[in-house]
């Protein structure tokens, strides 16, 4: 992709930053930072100028907000998901299984 400007980090913060980061953070943050590189309009959510200053800019990166799933791996939610479906329907007071399931996890 043809860059429309470069990213130039203040000292070495930015290194410092970065270094204390998770791969997956740092992923992210490059991904920004590309997107800040090669797009002719870089949307609010990614880039915003700091107010009073002439061509500074806080670069926005947001971590995904945690699932209700992210705690559970994939056997604790089939197992959980198994013996609802197989219970009888008066054991849950006739509730649906899927309601259920989400009081559990939830």
């Amino acid at each position: 992709m043809k860059k429309v400007r470069e990213v130039i980090a203040y000292k070495n913060y930015f290194e410092n930053f970065l270094k204390e980061q998770p791969e997956k953070v740092q992923s992210k943050i490059f991904k920004v930072i590309e997107a800040i590189e090669t797009l002719e309009r870089v949307p609010e959510n990614y880039l915003k100028a700091i107010s009073g200053t002439k061509g500074l800019y806080e670069a926005r990166i947001s971590q995904a907000k945690k699932s209700v799933f992210d705690d559970y791996d994939d056997n604790y939610i089939t197992d959980i998901q198994y013996k609802i479906n197989r219970r009888p329907r008066e054991k849950l007071k006739f509730e649906s299984p899927k309601n259920i399931f989400f009081n559990l996890v939830n």
